[in-house]
């Protein structure tokens, strides 16, 4: 059995950390979807897929079929980064639509329908005991495409691109959407990049410090 590294879940939007689902590490260029068991991993891991439908797709899935898809899901993943980067920083505008055609056409596709369920709470605290849940006919292994493709729209529906930014960590590839008061926030984590800047920023003070000249 191959172990998997969890991935990483820092963006603050789901469809952002899609995209986060490859990156630098170091050295090292990790990607969590390099193959159809990656992919189901992610899905998982995102709450996108319940279980009970991962292990029906892999069980009906043929061979190769699930690599196939997690090939489409990384072309989707780069043609939204591409997206993404030409637009972060400022509002999006009406032209940007004609750039999203193709994600408008997986949308297409979906087949989610809303279903009344149990409240995971059991309606505790007076909550309404009864929920609206969104459910999803998972026909075949390239249905693993369509929550991805409605994570990728709410970016776009929902996020400000005037908040969305790239990690400032010099070898970091990961971007977020910025919930912070005042816009400030840098890093992808302050425990990862956050942590490796400030202890650069010390090297170079103590570095300065034991070269200056005495008083």
């Amino acid at each position: 059995m191959v172990h998997r590294a969890p991935a990483l879940f820092l963006a603050d939007t789901l469809g952002l950390d899609f995209l986060n689902s490859i990156a630098t590490s170091g050295d090292e260029r990790v990607d969590w979807i390099g193959d159809g068991e990656g992919l189901l991993a992610w899905l998982e891991q995102a709450e996108l897929v319940a279980p009970i439908a991962v292990a029906a797709l892999r069980e009906q899935a043929m061979p190769g079929e699930l690599d196939a898809v997690a090939a489409q899901a990384r072309s989707l993943r780069e043609e939204f980064r591409s997206f993404v980067h030409a637009h972060r920083g400022r509002p999006l505008d009406a032209a940007a639509l004609a750039e999203l055609a193709p994600l408008n056409r997986l949308l297409a596709r979906d087949e989610g329908y809303l279903r009344l369920a149990v409240a995971e709470d059991g309606g505790d605290g007076g909550a309404p005991a009864l929920r609206l849940r969104t459910e999803r006919r998972w026909r075949s292994p390239e249905s693993l495409l369509l929550p991805l493709g409605e994570a990728l729209a709410r970016v776009v529906g929902e996020e400000d691109f005037s908040d969305v930014k790239a990690c400032e960590g010099p070898a970091c590839t990961l971007l977020f959407a910025d919930r912070t008061r005042g816009r400030v926030r840098r890093w992808c984590s302050m425990a990862i990049c956050g942590n490796r800047a400030k202890q650069a920023a010390h090297r170079d003070r103590a570095r300065k410090g034991l070269g200056a000249a005495p008083a």
